[in-house]
């Protein structure tokens, strides 16, 4: 389908033939295969690539005014990267070579099986995909091009991991094929298929559904819809989601607790676009982009039998991990401010003082809810703080974070450091402060520098003394 938004190339049938023509029109489109343009005369193919382009080119050889041959051979020197199916009644192996050595991908003999004819055509846009999908990454990461800092404004972050992230989803937007989005609970999952819709261009809407927990029945009525009287209680036609999420994207989370019998209608829906409301006897197309989510480990559910391998190859066109909060706790600094800031206008505070060891705190503490867990823990923070120092004291006593560990005593006491059972000199215990600061910031400097209290500029100077 065509959708508003998005310049799609067509294919191009091209025979003297208007019978032919209309019966090959005919078969994509019930195939879910558009658009679809036809000539009957091959003078005017060469223009109509040059102002709208191609997908891919199917050709009769046998034509007046212009040959099948000709035509091939201008599209060779002009158009390369178009593939050109020839299709002709002519079943003289000679001129089949001729036409595979002058540029030609196949070679189909009239009469074409219907099955035949489609499936070849869909291979072909398989690979034409896949040709500008390598192109697109290639793009984008050999090139300094920063990525779409509105699409990602909603995830706060200066880790490179997660900018690597943000450049192969910006990379992948614009595919049709579907996006695997895994990582642990709270890492913002949805925030990045979000981003991904918005970038992709498609003018339909992001449609959710959280699919944890659903039967089979609901599922198929909740994603398909129904028509009237397809059981007892459906009084009218409902659409389902899918409909809904027409010419934009249907987002599937926790697909990862499907049910078997659900994944099968799945696994149909994306193979061939099409789908049977319940109660219906005719199929519908839909070109609805699939999203999917999930926090379990799929590859261990396959293993368990408990979800589908073709379905997971199926889902993972494209496949993104979120890295857990852990991984990237240079983020840490920004996230408190961040998340102190949404906090203070919510609860109507002021934004407290961050002190050092809170930071060092956190920084220690290995967030299994990830950012959804800091936002919880420091919006609780804010709403019990009145007034001093705003430390993890004032998360009422959490035992999330070791206090007692981190601040170096049974009771909060100074930290016990010693050097073969004598205290360190000032020097030794700079030293030491600076050597596990840079170990916890892992190697980042400016973080290093906040844990410690100093600037980044006097971190280096000790550094270099």
């Amino acid at each position: 389908m065509l959708r508003p938004g998005l310049q799609i190339p067509p294919i191009i049938l091209v025979d003297d033939e208007e019978e032919i023509l209309f019966s090959s029109k005919t078969q994509l489109r019930l195939a879910g295969i558009e658009p679809v343009v036809t000539f009957q005369d091959g003078r005017q193919v060469m223009g109509f690539i040059e102002t709208h382009g191609a997908a891919l080119l199917v050709l009769d050889l046998m034509m007046p005014h212009c040959s099948g041959e000709a035509l091939l051979q201008q599209m060779n020197q002009r158009f390369p990267e178009i593939q050109v199916i020839v299709m002709t009644a002519s079943q003289e192996i000679d001129r089949a070579v001729a036409c595979i050595k002058g540029g030609a991908t196949d070679y189909l003999v009239k009469p074409v099986e219907n099955n035949r004819f489609i499936a070849v055509i869909r291979q072909l846009l398989e690979v034409r995909r896949l040709r500008q999908e390598v192109g697109t990454l290639k793009k984008a990461f050999f090139t300094e091009k920063s990525t779409d800092d509105k699409a990602f404004s909603s995830v706060v972050t200066q880790s490179k991991l997660m900018h690597r992230v943000f450049q192969y989803a910006e990379a992948i937007a614009v595919s049709q094929e579907p996006v695997l989005v895994m990582g642990e609970t709270g890492v913002g999952k949805e925030l990045l298929v979000s981003a991904i819709h918005q970038l992709s261009g498609r003018a339909g809407p992001l449609v959710a559904l959280n699919v944890a927990g659903l039967d089979d029945t609901m599922f198929s009525d909740t994603l398909f819809g129904h028509k009237k009287g397809a059981y007892s209680g459906a009084m009218e036609n409902r659409k389902g989601l899918i409909s809904q999420a027409q010419g934009g994207s249907l987002f599937l989370d926790e697909i990862g607790d499907l049910k078997p019998t659900s994944q099968i209608k799945l696994l149909r829906l994306i193979q061939e676009r099409r789908f049977y409301p319940l109660g219906a006897d005719l199929a519908q197309h839909t070109d609805a982009r699939i999203l999917c989510a999930t926090h379990r480990d799929l590859h261990a559910l396959m293993q368990e039998e408990l979800f589908r391998p073709d379905l997971y190859f199926r889902l993972s066109s494209h496949q993104i991990r979120i890295p857990a909060l852990r991984e990237r706790k240079e983020d840490l600094p920004l996230l408190v401010h961040h998340f102190l800031q949404e906090a203070s206008e919510s609860l109507k505070k002021p934004i407290p003082d961050v002190s050092h060891e809170l930071l060092n705190l956190l920084y220690g503490y290995d967030f299994p809810g990830n950012v959804r867990e800091l936002r919880s823990m420091l919006h609780d923070a804010l709403a019990h703080y009145e007034s001093g120092v705003f430390t993890l004291r004032g998360l009422g006593g959490s035992d999330r974070c070791d206090q007692d560990a981190a601040m170096g005593g049974e009771h909060g006491g100074v930290p016990q450091i010693t050097i073969h059972g004598r205290l360190p000199t000032i020097q030794e215990a700079e030293q030491f402060l600076m050597e596990a600061a840079l170990e916890r910031a892992n190697g980042n400097k400016s973080l290093a520098a906040t844990l410690l209290g100093i600037t980044r500029q006097t971190l280096n100077n000790k550094l270099r003394r």
